[in-house]
């Protein structure tokens, strides 16, 4: 478990620092301590509820095994979410926002996949059949595309959620992301709108000291997601191995001398199957986030297997009741996705989700 950051080292990193007064968004008014000197003062027992809350469902979403793209374009921000977010190998954007990056991923994939030919081409040897003109105009675009692109090369298919510092200054993210329903991590100035963003960390967002302690928190809570994933993974593989030996000494067991010997023992079989039924992870169904997901759960519809049987409508009305901010769902290729994962078609539907922009058809 990962140490919780308290109030104290909050306040020595200046995070409880806002804007000015008259350039305050009134719906931050709940996360505002007071004022002083023409500056609203955030308070710091909300941020660290809300940090919690975030790192929770960040833990959740990186033990899914779907990626977390962190969006920090601004001066101070930029090398820090570099540094931090490279060493949970999460993909991150720090120089500009490609327009589209999401709503036409497909595009930006192609561009990836360009500068991934480009570095095949010096490996055969074709690059250097090329003219010298020729050779400096593609070191020249393999050069802008690894400034842009470099830090998404691995990412594959969109992401489980978005981690933006200053929504204000990443507006397009913000629209993209609630176009294609992923859910929104952010640190909300006072200046900001916090109705845009689905888990808010209400912070000083232009000091680097307060970015810092920031970012380290949610790393780690995106690090302990991973690693929890990866014991899982260790554990499935081991169960693997104990049940194929299992298997192989089940023939020599079939001699039953009795068929009605052979009842008891198929009833007996019969009860730990409902008692191992446990909920499945609907945030991997594209468009579930965490907070849909538990709405789901607490309605009943906890495993894949009664997702591909419920009405589309009816989740619709499940989300809208759980929250107003959920009403934009659109869960109508949620049974078709659901039905997938209930039969263990994985890779099938990586390849749908991965050509359905936001789980939309």
């Amino acid at each position: 478990m990962a140490k919780k950051v308290e109030v104290k080292d909050l306040l020595e990193a200046g995070v409880h620092f806002g804007h000015l007064t008259r350039k305050w968004n009134p719906n931050m008014a709940p996360y505002i301590y007071m004022e002083r000197n023409g500056i609203h003062v955030i308070n710091l027992y909300k941020t660290t509820a809300k940090l919690d809350e975030a790192n929770e469902a960040l833990a959740k979403i990186a033990a899914s095994g779907r990626k977390i793209l962190f969006v920090a374009t601004k001066k101070q921000a930029k090398d820090i979410v570099a540094e931090k977010v490279a060493n949970v190998n999460m993909p991150y954007i720090t120089e500009r926002w490609p327009g589209g990056m999401l709503t036409n991923f497909v595009t930006i994939r192609k561009a990836v996949k360009k500068m991934a030919s480009i570095d095949r081409m010096k490996k055969d040897g074709t690059f250097n059949t090329l003219s010298k003109k020729e050779r400096l105009q593609v070191n020249r675009l393999r050069a802008k595309l690894e400034k842009n692109l470099g830090s998404i090369s691995d990412m594959t298919r969109l992401p489980g959620a978005l981690f933006i510092v200053d929504t204000m200054r990443e507006h397009i993210a913000v629209k993209e992301a609630q176009k294609l329903n992923i859910p929104i991590f952010a640190m909300v100035d006072t200046n900001c709108d916090p109705k845009e963003v689905d888990y808010i960390v209400p912070a000083n967002d232009d000091a680097s000291k307060s970015i810092d302690i920031i970012m380290t928190s949610v790393t780690n809570a995106v690090a302990e997601g991973l690693a929890e994933r990866k014991s899982e993974k260790a554990a499935e593989s081991s169960a693997k191995e104990e049940k194929a030996p299992a298997k192989e000494a089940k023939p020599a067991k079939k001699e039953a001398p009795k068929t009605e010997a052979a009842k008891p023992v198929a009833e007996k079989k019969e009860e730990p199957k409902k008692k191992a039924d446990k909920a499945d992870d609907l945030t991997k169904v594209e468009g579930v986030g965490p907070k849909a997901a538990e709405a789901l759960v607490n309605a009943g519809i906890d495993t894949y297997a009664k997702m591909s049987e419920a009405d589309a409508d009816k989740m619709k009305e499940i989300l809208t009741e759980a929250s107003s901010r959920m009403a934009h769902l659109d869960p109508t290729s949620w049974p078709k996705q659901a039905k997938m994962a209930a039969d263990g078609n994985w890779d099938e539907l990586k390849v749908w989700q991965d050509n359905v922009k936001g789980g939309k058809e």
